[in-house]
């Protein structure tokens, strides 16, 4: 009786699938006609959408990794800009998860919330709301606020709830590697045409990346997934020789990228490995701390930064690779020089408003009067409007120095758990899932050091991801003990 309940249900859901398909495809058509709107052509796809939405919101949560990799940032008026389609994808996440947690507060795991991970970036979310409320430029600040929410919960907490076990990590695997593959085959054919030219390596990541770093980041951090993906599979069988075959693509494509940020961080991880396996992450945490410390102590003692100025005439851009290694040995390479340039305008900022910040989002806004006249290069006009180049220091200067503590308790916090479930698991399974998660938060860390992409969906989504991986291994291990 159930079954033939079932199969009547079935056939209904089908029925109403079909009809709002074709009610929404006339709807759509006619009414683009009639207005010349071509916005609603769209109708059915957004129709589809709403349907899979509600009867089960874990396939649009696949789509959005599936998106990932191919959105495409987009200007708006009025100064903002948004990734489509990932952004609107993770806002309807937001808004369903928050509803389905309302409904159904129970099937959610309380402990997962008590996690001293979860508090930490509670905590983080918190102060970002309490620097907003002090914030310079509050609409700014908001929207900064408001994107950092959606982004923490359907990147950590919906991707808490949905990958739960090694069959759904998986999934996200496929569903990113999949679409990651294609940008990364586009792109070397493109860039094969043009004889792989450095100067041409922006041009041919149209329209999937904003420039070669974003790149560049996302395959150098999904990199820990897919050097473990080939234990999942049978030794020599067609996909473990896939999987294989792609690890020495990507490392080629991360080549083509020409992004030293991308090399270094690879090989931080390299070392981090045996930092891991050794049991030595508090010693390296607290030694990273103290040189840090101690070197920002030591270029701001008696301006002795002022000793690094670029000559501006021999700071230029580069149109080829070997010429941009051996000018950043020199510091003559514009990019780097950009970077001290707006890093000595940074620290003034911090000694400006050392608790609460000038307010997320407001770098840009307020740097230029802070900025060193000795350090100028050709590209300090900043038309791109870009940051800081460094998420550390533009968490700093836009939230204060509790703002940065929060968050170096958050990335210091995530990877003394990965050691700890390391040597905790015995299960090699496990242990590579651990491995991947962890390794791809060392990556990232590396990366914002110089850059600041948190709050980019092609690095920020698995910062988070990788957190909640790990918090959910965690808590399942504590089950087991």
């Amino acid at each position: 009786m159930s079954t033939f309940q079932s199969n009547i249900n079935n056939r209904s859901n089908t029925q109403l699938l079909f009809l709002g398909l074709l009610l929404s495809m006339l709807v759509g058509i006619i009414g683009g006609l009639l207005t010349d709107t071509i916005v609603l052509f769209a109708l059915p796809a957004v129709f589809l959408l709403a349907y899979i939405t509600i009867v089960d919101f874990r396939k649009v949560f696949y789509l959005l990794l599936v998106m990932l990799p191919l959105s495409t940032e987009v200007e708006l008026p009025g100064g903002f800009a948004t990734d489509l389609p990932s952004e609107p994808l993770m806002l309807l996440l937001t808004g369903v998860f928050l509803v389905y947690g309302l409904y159904h507060g129970r099937r959610l795991n309380v402990a997962f919330l008590k996690h001293p991970l979860t508090v930490l970036l509670l905590l983080h979310i918190g102060w970002i709301a309490v620097t907003t409320l002090q914030s310079e430029q509050f609409i700014f600040s908001f929207k900064f606020l408001l994107a950092k929410i959606w982004y923490v919960v359907t990147f950590y907490f919906l991707a808490g709830y949905l990958l739960k076990i090694e069959k759904n990590i998986r999934t996200f695997f496929w569903c990113v590697f999949s679409s990651l593959l294609f940008t990364v085959l586009i792109i070397l054919v493109r860039h094969a045409v043009v004889g792989f030219s450095f100067e041409e390596v922006n041009f041919v990541l149209k329209p999937f990346y904003r420039n070669h770093v974003s790149y560049a980041s996302l395959l150098v951090l999904f990199f820990p997934y897919l050097w473990y993906a080939p234990t999942w599979h049978k030794r020599y069988s067609f996909t473990w020789w896939l999987l294989v075959a792609c690890i020495v693509l990507f490392l080629v494509a991360t080549y083509f990228t020409y992004t030293r940020a991308a090399y270094a961080s690879l090989v931080i991880a390299a070392v981090v490995y045996f930092i891991i396996r050794l049991r030595l992450m508090k010693v390296a945490i607290c030694g990273a701390l103290i040189i840090g410390v101690l070197g920002i102590a030591h270029v701001t003692t008696n301006n002795k930064y002022l000793d690094f100025a670029p000559d501006y005439n021999k700071t230029i851009t580069h149109k080829k690779f070997d010429n941009l290694l051996e000018a950043t040995g020199k510091g003559e390479d514009i990019s780097t020089m950009e970077r001290v340039y707006r890093w000595v305008a940074g620290f003034f900022m911090v000694k400006e408003h050392p608790y609460f910040g000038f307010g997320p989002g407001n770098f840009y806004s307020f740097y230029k009067p802070y900025t060193v006249t000795s350090f100028t290069t050709y590209v300090s006009d900043n038309p791109e409007q870009s940051g800081v180049h460094s998420y550390f220091l533009m968490t700093a200067i836009e939230q204060g120095i509790i703002g940065l503590l929060i968050f170096i308790a958050l990335c210091c916090a995530t990877l003394l758990l990965g050691e700890k479930l390391y040597h905790q698991t015995k299960d090699q399974s496990k242990r590579h899932l651990i491995l991947m998660a962890t390794l791809s938060i060392v990556i990232i860390d590396s990366i914002l050091l110089i850059n600041d992409m948190v709050e980019t969906d092609k690095v920020g989504s698995f910062f988070f991801m990788a957190m909640a991986i790990l918090v959910r291994i965690d808590l399942k291990s504590n089950q087991e003990i």
